[in-house]
Parts: C-alpha cells; structure tokens; sequence
C-alpha cells in the first residue's frame, strides 16, 4: 500500500473514536489556550515594575495567582488528553491485532504457504505495536503541536503585526525542512520494516528448526547469513536514524533565526516608540520572545513526531496490505450436508499451485461408502495435494470433487471438515493440559469416553505416568516423545469418530510394536468408514480395499494389493524396492 492509501485506511479505523477524538481537540484546545495566556501575564507583571519604587506587589501577585490557575488548567487538560489518547490508541491496537488475526482465519492456506511464518507473526505483533506508538505519539504532540502555532500567530498579529511578519517569513525554512525530512523518513522507515520481517522469519526459521541446523554442522553458515542481514539492518537503520534525527538541529537552527529576528524587530519598536501612546514596552518585548519561544518549540517536536509517524505509517501499510489480501470464498448460501453416509468422486480433477508448474491432470476416482483407500507413490506425485483439495484447503483448478453426489464447492467447508479425522505425519499440540488436547474436536466428550479413546490407541499407560495425568501441561518442548505426541493425535481423531478418515503417515513416528497395535485399533475405527491412506511403507496398505498409485499427478494404476502385485508395474517396483 502506497502512503495515501495506507492514511484512509487509518481514518476508517479511527471512524469509531471520533467523540473521543473531539474530546482530545477539547482538552487540547483548553491546554493550549491556558499556556498562551501564560506568557501575556508575565509580560504584564513586568510592566507592573518599571523600575526602583515603582512596583506594584499586589498587581503582580494577583497576575501570579492567574498564572497558577493557567498552568493548573494546562496540567489537567494535558492530564486527559493523555488519558483519552491512550484510550483511542490502545483500544486500536487491540482491535487491529484482532482483525489481523481473524483475516489470518479466512486466508486461504496458499497465503501462509507462500508467507513466511515469522514475516506474518511480526506484522501482527512487532508491526502493530510500532503503529499504535507512532499514532499516540501523533495524537499526543502533532494537534497540540499545530494549535499553539497558529494560536501564537494570532496573538503575534493582535500584539504587533511587525513582529508577526517577522514570524510568518522565517516559517517556510522549518516547513520546507520538515517536508524533505519527512518524505525521506518514510522510505528509510519502509525499508527498515521489510528487513525486519526478512530478519524475524529467518529467526523463526532458524530456532524452530535449530536440530537440523545442529545435525548438519551449519551453524556458522546460519550465523554468517545472520550477520549479512543484520548488516542490511544495520545500513537501514542507520539511515533512518541519520533522517529521524535531522529535525532537531535543523529546526533549532531555524529557531534561532526566528528567535533572533523577533529579539531585534522588538528592540527597534521598543525603542521608537518610546513614550509614545503606542509605545512597545519590555513587558510586551518579553512576551513576544515567550511566544516566539512557544512557537517554535512545537517545530521541534512536529518534525520529530512526523518523523517517528512515517515509520508508524510503513508498520500501518504492512498491516492494511494484509487486511487487502484476499480470503476465501465465503460460504455464505451453501448447504450443510450434515453427517455423510460416505460416497467421494474425483472426476477429471486438475490442479496446480502454480499455473506455469502443472502437477494434477485429469484425476478421475470413485470412493464407495466404507472402502479404505490407499494412495501412494514417489515423492512429489501429488499424494499431499490429493488430501489438501478433498479436505478443500485448496480448491481444484477443473474438474469437481463430490461427497455423496454433492460438489464440495457447494457445501460449507465446516460441513465438509466434521465428516473428516485428520491424522498427519507432524503431530500439532497445543500448549495446554492432555485433555484439551484431546477434546479438541469434542469439548463436550465425557472422561470416560476421552479415557476409551486413549487406551485405544495405547496412550493411557504413558499419559497416567505424567505429572498429573490428564491435566498435565503439554507443549512444550522435550515434554513428550514424536511417538507419544503422534498418539495423542491419533486418539483426538478416534475421539470424534467422524464418518471419513485420512491418515498421512498417520504411525510414522510410532515404534513397530506400538504401530502394530494403533493399525489394529485403526481397523476398528476404519470399519464402515470411508478412509484415505497415504503411506510410504507399503506393508500398511496391504489391506486396504483399493490403491491408486500415483506418478506426475496422474492415477497410474489401481487395484488391490494383490492386483497390482501381480501385474508387475509401477507399485510391484516400488513394493519390491522396499522388500
């Protein structure tokens, strides 16, 4: 998203805080105009003692209790301005991080595919944070930055137009500097955040999978690769502190100039018009180099504040490109078909995830109720994606795919998905007790029925000898074994006992002994149920009711184990390669 895109996408989101907003302008307004009279009533003082035995000591002490209860209103309006601010922004915050979350939900798995994990995490965290800061740090100085400037002038003007000119021709240098500052603030700032994302997703690559890098000895190669993106971090980051830290001296520099144009200009008048009726008194000469102070302070602060905006801006557009990209489709208007007898059809089913790489043509099976189907073949043959488009994580490029006669495209994907058990070849546990592990896909399941599902699968010896049993802590790493972990997912599938199975390398990680007890209890879950096999080790597929074996995303051949054996083709060399 380019910047002006990315600034209506923030004034949407800041649609629903408009009656704080006004409250910040309020309470700003208030701040501003009690500071402003500040410097009026010092001046005034000052005149009230013109010299040895002519100083009004009641005057000035009255002035003195004025300026108390100015200063005192500043400090509260500040005091809930502050408040209000931190309101709006939090409360954005929040909700961005939500809505971020939740597109994450209704993003198609390509989106995550083709993301980097680490890239998608620093968006909705690093990203979001770096933007509510520069939002609050916006809503905090830049308004109250603007309304002293233009309060001052108009002050300037009543007091002595003169001295206002002064003002009004020296402003074009802080704003012509402010401009180039900012314009190349958010370039640097762009840059700088892409790097990040680049550096965090390798981090998350290099932790998460710190074992292989261990195994194969490539430490220092990961270090040196690390090193060279922490030296294009370094450059980014340098160049945008060199342009963020330029608005500092540059406006100072330019303060001066104004602050001594104002100093001079009311020497010249104060000293012409001495005794005159229009005369230009110290008292008012110390009120204008207060105002010119007040001025141009806000300068500062502007060119700072824009500074730190135009990175929150290149944060916000990241966040606002993820809530552009497109979701799936809604499922709003298709049928929910229920619980499924169960009948799939694959009919000339053709996909690729990328056009100019086709890897499925012309895929054509039919599943009867209750048949154990077994899919293998090389790797790469598209046993995976075969999985992936009939649990529709992917939608098929042509052709159709149909469970009991309907097109899986006109039913709603959490239909489709209930009437399917899921057990891959990576365990996925989240950080929680067994039992919300296991009751995952039944929350309202009884112990009794979490604990028959265990033992079924030959989980309960090893889940009792935990800590505290079924409301041990799981997770974390090193807490369990692969094995185990692949058990618990085997019983959260046998839990829900859905009507169709897929099992990817579902016993991979279990050891022969074990296996040959989750196969029998994998029998008993299969019976009546249509099931789905992928499996590289041919011994588990043996009796399986069909198997399409696949090469270069096509059914080569297709049969039981004995048929294909004695046709001697491609699966008896791929059975006979392992025995």
């Amino acid at each position: 998203m380019n910047k002006r895109e990315t600034m209506r996408a923030i004034v949407r989101e800041l649609r629903p805080y408009v009656p704080l907003l006004c409250i910040t302008v309020l309470c700003a307004l208030v701040s501003v105009a009690a500071q402003l009279a500040v410097p009026f009533f010092v001046g005034r003082a000052i005149d009230f003692a013109v010299g040895a035995g002519a100083v009004d000591f009641p005057a000035i002490f009255r002035i003195f209790i004025v300026i108390g209860a100015c200063i005192a209103a500043a400090f509260a309006a500040q005091y809930a301005m502050s408040l209000v601010n931190n309101r709006v922004v939090y409360h954005l915050l929040f909700k961005v991080r939500t809505d971020a979350f939740s597109k994450l939900q209704r993003l198609p798995l390509k989106f995550l595919d083709s993301h980097p994990y680490g890239e998608v995490s620093g968006i909705v965290l690093t990203d979001a944070e770096q933007f509510a800061d520069g939002l609050l740090l916006g809503f905090t100085q830049l308004f109250t930055g603007v309304v002293t400037i233009l309060g001052v002038l108009v002050i300037l003007f009543v007091l002595r137009w003169e001295v206002a000119l002064v003002v009004v021709l020296v402003t074009p240098l802080s704003l012509f500097a402010a401009r180039f500052i900012s314009s190349h603030t958010y370039k640097t700032f762009k840059r700088q955040a892409q790097v990040r994302a680049e550096q965090t997703a390798f981090i998350d690559e290099a932790i998460g999978n710190l074992k292989v890098v261990k195994a194969y000895t490539h430490e220092d190669e990961n270090a040196a690769f690390f090193a060279r993106q922490n030296e294009e971090y370094r450059k980014c980051s340098l160049r945008a502190l060199f342009y963020s830290s330029m608005p500092n001296p540059v406006t100072r520099f330019v303060n001066s100039l104004v602050y001594a144009g104002v100093a001079l200009t009311g020497a010249i008048l104060a000293i012409s018009t001495a005794g005159t009726a229009a005369a230009f008194t110290v008292g008012a000469l110390t009120t204008c180099l207060s105002y010119c102070n007040q001025y141009t302070k806000p300068f500062n602060e502007i060119t700072e504040v824009l500074a730190e905006f135009q990175n929150a801006l290149a944060c916000a557009g990241r966040i606002f490109a993820l809530q552009r990209e497109e979701e799936q489709p809604s499922d709003e208007g298709l049928a929910d078909i229920g619980r499924a007898k169960v009948e799939v059809s694959l009919s000339q089913v053709s996909f690729s995830y990328r056009p100019e790489q086709p890897l499925i043509e012309g895929l054509s099976v039919n599943v009867g109720a209750g048949r154990r189907v077994a899919i293998v073949g090389p790797t790469g043959c598209g046993k995976t994606t075969v999985i992936n488009l009939l649990m529709r994580f992917y939608d098929v490029d042509g052709g159709s795919i149909r469970v009991d006669g309907v097109d899986v495209r006109d039913m709603t994907r959490a239909s489709l998905r209930k009437n399917y058990g899921m057990v891959l070849q990576e365990t996925w546990l989240k950080h929680a007790t067994v039992r919300e592990n296991l009751c995952m896909g039944m929350p309202d399941c009884s112990d009794e029925e979490m604990v028959a599902a265990a033992k079924a699968v030959h989980a309960h010896g090893f889940i009792r000898r935990l800590p505290k049993g079924y409301d041990t802590v799981i997770g974390g790493e090193g807490s369990l074994s692969e094995g185990q972990k692949q058990l618990l997912c085997v019983a959260r599938v046998m839990l829900c006992r859905p009507p169709m199975l897929i099992l990817d390398e579902a016993t991979s990680n279990i050891d022969t002994r074990t296996e040959r007890l989750v196969q029998d209890a994998f029998a008993q879950l299969m019976e009546g149920r249509t099931c789905f096999i992928v499996a590289h080790r041919l011994s588990t597929i043996k009796n399986a009711d069909l198997i399409l074996v696949m090469n270069a995303g096509h059914i080569v051949e297709q049969g039981t184990h004995e048929e294909l054996l004695a046709r001697g083709g491609f699966y008896a060399q791929l059975y006979n390669a392992q025995f």
